[in-house]
């Protein structure tokens, strides 16, 4: 049988493409090199985060009660460092301080620093009356304790209202402290509304009563928004905390000194004070 040869084939070629052929993707490395930042400056920056961290933290956190930490120059009592050179001290309470044993605060009158005198609150803005307020108003003087009441002042409130307020709530008798203004805020009121509110509270409470009002409100307040020669007429409360004395050019009667005193009779912290002059003087102060 005679081999077949073997068949040859043909392969047709597909005309070209006009269109011009996508470009291969490249992938290699980037071009530009990423900046990294050197190991020594990120110390530095973190060094100075810190930094800037801890002064901020002291100066907002640390610094305004670092008076409790300092080595006492005087004497202690109360747990806290006291004022030194004054005689006569006193407390002032309101339902913060929850439910005061009375006959052990008594006690406290025997003490180094002997507590005579007890501020209490009464009242806030136009129509809210602490509910310890009417007990312990009474057991402070039926315990010997020089009373008085304050009045929390709420400048959004018309004056008139929160005196008509304070004068039904609290009746001062022979003996007791003439009644105290507690200004702290001024919300959004201009100083000079501000100025006016108060005055006419006092004004109004000094015609009841028959007596001139205590103001009471911080060192800063006062200089700045109470600044007005006119309220240096009244007796002055200051509240000043975590100072070894008292900031204020002008004359002053009281002295709020701390508000964390831990006082037998009282489970609560409670604010601290003393009295500007002697236990006579003070007698002579209150109400004929």
């Amino acid at each position: 049988m005679a081999d077949k040869k073997p068949r040859t084939t043909t392969t047709r070629r597909k005309p070209a493409s006009s269109r011009p052929a996508a470009p291969a993707v490249r992938r290699g490395k980037k071009t530009s090199k990423e900046r990294v930042m050197p190991a020594w400056l990120r110390t530095i920056v973190a060094v100075c985060i810190i930094a800037v961290f801890s002064a901020g933290f002291y100066w907002f956190f640390i610094r305004p009660y670092a008076y409790r930490w300092k080595p006492c120059a005087g004497q202690k009592g109360y747990g806290v460092c006291m004022p030194c050179d004054y005689e006569v001290h006193g407390i002032d309470i309101s339902h913060y301080q929850g439910s005061i044993d009375w006959v052990q605060l008594t006690s406290n009158k025997a003490s180094r620093f002997p507590i005579h005198f007890v501020f209490m609150k009464a009242t806030e803005g136009g129509d809210h009356g602490d509910d310890t307020f009417p007990f312990n108003f009474d057991q402070a003087r039926r315990y010997g304790f020089i009373r008085g009441a304050y009045h929390f002042f709420s400048p959004k409130t018309d004056p008139n209202k929160q005196a008509d307020f304070f004068i039904r709530t609290v009746q001062l008798t022979a003996g007791d402290l003439p009644p105290v203004l507690d200004v702290e805020n001024i919300g959004k009121s201009t100083p000079k509304d501000l100025k006016t509110a108060v005055k006419t509270w006092l004004d109004r409470i000094e015609a009841h009563y028959g007596v001139k009002p205590i103001l009471y409100t911080s060192y800063k307040f006062k200089s700045r928004y109470l600044s007005d020669s006119i309220f240096n007429t009244y007796p002055y409360w200051i509240a000043h905390y975590y100072v070894d004395s008292v900031k204020y050019e002008g004359p002053w009667h009281f002295w709020q000194h701390t508000d964390a005193g831990n006082v037998p009779g009282i489970r609560e912290e409670v604010d601290l004070n003393v009295f500007n002059g002697t236990l006579e003087e003070l007698v002579n102060m209150t109400i004929p």
